[in-house]
């Protein structure tokens, strides 16, 4: 067995374990870099919304609405049959982790600000290549790993300027961004074994299937996130949700799947960690909306780690 690893070299692949998955080109094209930095775009709105919001955890409740509006209109247009099996069992086990996800990001923003939460919970491609490698069989080139390297360490310099002490380390807001980063790096694996097998079964509808898909683990995702708030409200959770914020939480909901169908688009052909690594740029999006419409201000070591996550940006595409 020894002999046999050596034989394979350093840049060795193994094939997925599971049906219907294989192994796919480590280039980054254009098409995914344009389809990832849109998604960055969208996801940080959409989390400056959630920040702005009167009440983080109501108005995340709020958003389960408009996926299940959706999962209506596409009903009809998509021949679910063609979703193979196994990718309806990974809907269900992503569901857990994005509901986790909502649960946690929504506590953080409770007791933190956006430019404190933000960047550790966007740290998941710090991880995420110590799991995808082996388990993904995913090969990642010398300049695209140091171009992941620099992503982390200027998503960590901006959230140094935020005040990352060992005090700040110790409060809640950063315990439950840290548990919000650990879901995004589940949740993350679990999406890109499914949008693996999804992408090679047939598919007829012209609905796109990164977008059925988002919009099912939106169901999944919230079936988890509804109990928690209710148990975390001691059932008061409808005694804090503002109906005047319906709207804009629909609009807020439907921009995130829109933004995350990108993300599962290019998830199809590309590398989970190059994906999740420049989707971390929606850290600069967050630092500009933080600025303009949350009115923060922020010091050198946010923008020299914002220049730090352009330029590793830039060796991903480079070196993909």
């Amino acid at each position: 067995r020894t002999a046999a690893r050596a034989a394979r070299g350093p840049r060795w692949q193994k094939r997925l374990p599971w049906r219907g998955a294989a192994r796919r080109s480590p280039r980054v094209t254009l098409h995914a870099l344009a389809l990832v930095l849109a998604s960055a775009l969208l996801h940080a709105w959409w989390s400056v919304a959630i920040k702005d919001s009167r009440d983080p955890l109501a108005f995340n409740l709020l958003q389960l609405v408009a996926p299940v509006g959706l999962l209506a209109l596409i009903a009809p247009c998509v021949t679910w049959s063609e979703i193979p099996v196994p990718v309806w069992r990974l809907i269900a086990a992503t569901g857990v982790w994005h509901g986790l996800y909502f649960y946690w990001m929504s506590r953080a923003f409770e007791h933190g600000d956006l430019t404190l939460v933000y960047p550790i919970a966007r740290s998941t491609p710090a991880f995420l290549p110590l799991i995808s490698v082996p388990l993904l069989g995913e090969s990642i080139s010398p300049g695209a790993a140091c171009g992941i390297a620099i992503v982390v360490a200027g998503i960590w310099l901006v959230g140094a300027g935020a005040g990352l002490s060992r005090a700040a380390f110790a409060s809640p807001a950063t315990r439950f961004a840290l548990l919000t980063l650990a879901a995004g790096v589940a949740y993350s694996l679990t999406d890109k074994l499914a949008m693996t097998q999804l992408g090679a079964a047939p598919w007829s509808s012209a609905i796109p299937r990164a977008f059925a898909y988002a919009v099912l683990l939106g169901i999944s995702g919230g079936a988890v996130f509804a109990p928690l708030a209710l148990v975390r409200t001691r059932g008061r959770i409808l005694e804090r949700i503002h109906l005047a914020d319906l709207g804009r939480a629909s609009f807020a909901s439907v921009v995130s799947y829109l933004g995350y169908a990108l993300v599962l688009a290019a998830l199809e052909t590309t590398p989970v960690s190059y994906v999740v690594a420049v989707r971390q740029t929606s850290v600069l999006f967050a630092l500009g909306l933080g600025m303009l419409w949350l009115h923060e201000t922020p010091g050198r070591p946010r923008v020299w780690g914002a220049v730090a996550t352009v330029v590793g940006v830039g060796l991903i595409a480079g070196f993909g």
